[in-house]
């Protein structure tokens, strides 16, 4: 019988100092450790950074929250804000009823006296006059409906609301639709989406004239880039699954087959055998000849899309820790690497040509701890750690060289929100396969980290749904509680390195498992179904 040894939380254990007076760390999701509260401050200053971006739309008659105006900084924060936000609908519930006939989204909202849509030509704006506002599409984005589409999910895993769901599948499948079909957006002959030659997913070109002009010109210069496509597979298969739910198999079936000849189309085009290229050139030569070297920040989103396979997962992976030992950058996290000589006025390490981004650190660290690095994974959380301690947060970017913040080059959260995902859904390994974690993946892995008890609680806040985790690991063995609404549990534990699995015992009662590897990681698996709490004893 395995016992925990202290109650959680607490202030002092033992003479240490191990948490905070008012329990401010106690946040969505928050962890509580008997040795330290290092790691639930990180978490509690990661949420703090995504919250810090809510803003207020007033637009159209509307009062609209957003993380922040632009949509896919929204989007990629639902990883985090999907746990606390009481309102996840109304902005994907605007931008999706302002859908152009054609197809598009629009993707943010800005001031009329901010430029941004003068950038582009009147069918990629609308303008609301009163509000002060303006509804812009930067025309050379190939992102927002694949977003738009990942968002619906955000919000369905949040809520359980299928109903609404339902009532908008007819536009996400239009739009992904229009991303496979316009001559704008889709190149036939590759069977790849298409945009105008950026820096992997950014809203500018290497022409001076891309400061103020974002539209999409007759025979510019076009590339296929990785993460469009990534995007968009995934999309097909969110779409598939929403088909499935509704018992539209065929439909289902057709997404599922139309997202596989994606992916060969982008490994066969895009793949140089390590890591996915930058950028594809259609119809012209680029600026130099490192593309197929070049190593940029969607290749961690494409792991996590599901679009590489375990190999191939593992070669991004390694890449990046290949990276780490020969750059002369503080850490490897590039947004591209090499950087351009110059891009659009841009030097090396300024902007996204060639600085450190977090968003990148923590797609990388979530696909490390899926894909047998689990060590790794907590390396790059324990270094944004220290970072995030020497500077008093979290910065959108990074010099290279020093590790200085660029300040005010983007939304700190976008990064604080891959990160805080990479905690939950890596490192603590609670993973939602539908909704209101009515069925649970649990991956932990606490054992590469130095906590040897603690106490994670992850949820919905909203929705009144949580899971509450408790773990301590002695020489004996390891326990985990997990108290849940869950209707099922597979597990997946990670044992620690050296370990092996002596015996089983679930609820107090002995139980079978069988042992799975992921590259030299060693895991016990079983799936059980509980009652709202079980009791798990691993003995070594």
């Amino acid at each position: 019988m395995i016992e925990f040894e202290h109650v959680l939380p607490s202030m002092n254990i033992d003479g240490k100092k191990n948490g905070t007076y008012n329990n401010y760390e106690m946040v969505l999701p928050c962890m509580l450790a008997s040795d330290s509260a290092k790691t639930g401050l990180f978490l509690h200053l990661l949420h703090n950074t995504v919250a810090d971006e809510r803003r207020l739309l007033f637009i159209d008659g509307r009062v609209i929250p957003c993380c922040h105006n632009w949509m896919r900084d929204h989007v990629h924060m639902m990883k985090a804000f999907r746990h606390w936000e009481y309102d996840l609908k109304s902005y994907l519930d605007f931008i999706i009823e302002k859908q152009t006939d054609e197809g598009y989204f629009f993707e943010l909202v800005k001031q009329l006296d901010d430029l941004h849509w003068t950038f582009v030509d009147e069918d990629c704006r609308k303008l609301f006059p009163d509000d002060g506002v303006a509804l812009v599409r930067l025309e050379l984005e190939a992102d927002i409906e694949y977003l738009v589409v990942e968002g619906v999910w955000q919000y369905y895993r949040a809520t359980g609301d299928f109903e609404w769901v339902k009532s908008v599948l007819p536009r996400l499948e239009k739009a992904i639709n229009y991303m496979t079909s316009s001559k704008k957006r889709w190149n036939a002959e590759y069977g790849l989406v298409v945009r105008p030659f950026t820096i992997d997913t950014w809203d500018f070109t290497n022409d001076p004239a891309s400061q103020t002009d974002r539209r999409i010109h007759e025979n510019q210069p076009m590339c296929a880039m990785h993460g469009d496509n990534s995007g968009v597979f995934e999309a097909m298969n969110i779409l598939a699954f929403f088909n499935d739910k509704l018992g539209e198999h065929e439909k289902a079936d057709e997404w599922r087959s139309r997202a596989e000849e994606l992916k060969k189309n982008m490994i066969k085009h895009l793949w140089n055998g390590r890591f996915f290229i930058h950028q594809l050139h259609i119809n012209h030569k680029g600026i130099d000849d490192k593309e197929n070297e070049r190593l940029s920040l969607s290749n961690g989103y494409d792991i996590n899309r599901g679009v590489t396979d375990f190999e191939q997962s593992r070669a991004i992976i390694e890449e990046y820790m290949a990276r780490r030992k020969t750059t002369s950058a503080f850490a490897e996290w590039f947004s591209i690497d090499p950087p351009y000589d110059n891009f659009k006025g841009l030097a090396p390490g300024k902007y996204v040509n060639g600085s450190i981004s977090p968003f990148t650190a923590g797609e990388i660290a979530l696909a490390a701890f899926r894909n047998g690095y689990e060590e790794y994974g907590w390396d790059i959380i324990s270094r944004f750690i220290e970072i995030s301690e020497r500077d008093g947060g979290i910065a959108f970017l990074y010099f290279p060289g020093d590790g200085a913040p660029q300040n005010g080059s983007g939304p700190s959260g976008w990064g604080a929100a891959a990160l805080l995902n990479a905690v939950d859904e890596g490192l603590c390994g609670v993973y939602d396969k539908d909704c209101l974690y009515r069925e649970i993946d649990f991956s932990p892995r606490f054992v590469v980290c130095p906590h040897k008890e603690l106490r994670y609680i992850t949820g919905y806040e909203a929705a009144h749904k949580f899971v509450d985790v408790r773990y301590i690991i002695k020489d004996e063995g390891m326990r985990y509680d997990v108290i849940s609404e869950a209707e099922k549990i597979n597990f997946h534990i990670l044992l620690p390195n050296g370990k092996a699995c002596r015996e089983l015992y679930v609820d107090g009662r002995k139980t079978e498992f069988k042992l799975s590897r992921v590259g030299n990681s060693q895991y016990v698996d079983f799936s059980y179904e509980p009652h709202g709490k079980v009791k798990v004893e691993i003995g070594f």
